[in-house]
């Protein structure tokens, strides 16, 4: 065990386990298809859209429950042990998704719990990797955050790619694919345990536990940013989950392709965050970025050939790319007392939002199946592989993505009204 922390070596452990949580989120996208036709088809085949986006929302449940509980007790807890829980979670989540193949009518019920405790590992990596790594780099929080957060993407491409392989080329089962998880969470578990972690920003400037929970509440702007975070993850990674669902049947090209695509423009930009939000600020980076985000969102929905799918996801990368780590950064540089609980409370605003919507963007793709074949019964008699049932489900996804790209309109006026107010107030 080694006594001296050793911040080089904490860094690239954060990158493992963000890279992990990045790579199952990527691998549950890329499965959805086939788990919902192996395990939700046969249960209730009008619904099934709803269903795999309630189970693809349940890690988002998991996500923010444990940052909510992990966040304030980081400190008392040590991030350490609450990595050690992480990989913990990326070990158990995906072999109860296995498991439950072949339970009958429980299938529906173990799948969502299996993947609440998925994102249970999420959420302790986010709790604990945001507030080690703002306390490392305390002097450009923005920058390396941003860093950080370049491997989310890289993780999602390996994953993309993981799913491409087994269903497209080697033809493997969905289970070899989930079951590959696993590996990461071992060896992040294994790495975690030779090093100390160093206690966070708000413990070494002496802010007791009482202060840092109480801070949000003294100073309600943080809600303002609270509210934003909400908007804003589900402009980021609610398309993201949704795509192999929707954009595959659409323009006949491999969703989870389209991802790994947006993931790579995602990880180069992100190494210019510092750079951007010191020439524009983090607020009127974030501006910026809505612009393209709506356009590409609203093309995405449209998209009617693998060659307009990638246009409108090339927007949408350049929009979304920033969003999230500039957020969490905002926040800890404007409340820097609330330590890793108000760092916590952003992510967990973020990560209930994709929990709600994204089972709403499963509805609305059901509602408009049926509206566009005529009702249910006409659904019913679609052949599979037929022209009407093709055009039932690419209505059905440009619907489910046009209602998304409503978010950042919104973010827009909002990102401005702050931007315009924080300029006033210098």
């Amino acid at each position: 065990m080694e006594s001296k922390i050793n911040n080089r070596a904490i860094y690239w452990i954060c990158v493992l386990a963000l890279f992990t949580a990045a790579m199952s989120n990527s691998i549950r996208a890329g499965a959805a298809g086939a788990m919902k036709a192996a395990l939700l088809d046969p249960i209730d085949a009008l619904h099934s859209g709803e269903m795999i986006g309630t189970v693809l929302g349940s890690s988002f449940l998991g996500f923010a429950l444990s940052l909510l509980i992990i966040s304030p007790l980081l400190d008392r807890l040590g991030a350490k042990k609450v990595v050690l829980f992480a990989a913990a979670c990326f070990i158990i989540g995906p072999a109860l998704v296995l498991l439950s193949a072949g339970t009958g009518s429980s299938t529906y019920l173990l799948l969502n719990l299996a993947m609440v405790i998925w994102g249970f590992g999420w959420g302790a990596t986010e709790a604990s990797i945001n507030p080690v790594i703002a306390t490392i780099y305390s002097d450009d929080k923005t920058g390396k955050l941003n860093a950080l957060h370049a491997w989310w993407p890289v993780g999602i491409i390996v994953g993309g790619l993981l799913s491409v392989l087994f269903f497209k080329s080697l033809e493997l089962s969905w289970e070899m694919l989930v079951g590959l998880t696993i590996i990461p969470g071992v060896v992040l578990a294994l790495w975690t345990m030779r090093h100390e972690f160093p206690p966070t920003e708000s413990a070494v400037q002496g802010v007791t536990f009482g202060e840092m929970m109480a801070e949000p509440f003294k100073r309600p702007s943080f809600w303002v940013f609270f509210a934003i975070m909400f908007l804003t993850a589900s402009a980021e990674l609610a398309p993201g989950a949704w795509v192999d669902v929707t954009l595959s049947q659409k323009v006949g090209f491999s969703g989870i392709l389209v991802l790994v695509y947006v993931s790579a423009i995602m990880f180069v930009m992100r190494h210019f965050a510092g750079a951007l939000a010191h020439r524009f600020s983090d607020m009127g980076l974030l501006l910026i970025c809505t612009v393209p985000a709506a356009i590409g969102l609203y093309l995405l929905s449209i998209a009617n050939s693998p060659i307009t799918a990638l246009v409108a996801a090339t927007l949408w990368a350049f929009g979304v790319c920033f969003m999230w780590p500039t957020m969490l950064a905002a926040a800890s540089r404007r409340f820097p007392r609330s330590g890793p609980w108000g760092i916590g409370l952003i992510g967990f605003a973020g990560a209930m939002a994709i929990y709600f919507v994204l089972p709403q963007l499963g509805k609305i793709y059901d509602d408009a199946k049926l509206e566009k074949a005529g009702g249910k019964d006409a659904f019913d008699a679609l052949q599979p592989g037929s022209s009407g049932l093709q055009q039932a489900l690419s209505y059905a996804a440009e619907q489910s993505f046009q209602t998304i790209a409503i978010i950042p309109v919104m973010l827009f006026f909002i990102f401005g009204a702050v931007w315009l107010y924080e300029r006033k107030a210098k």
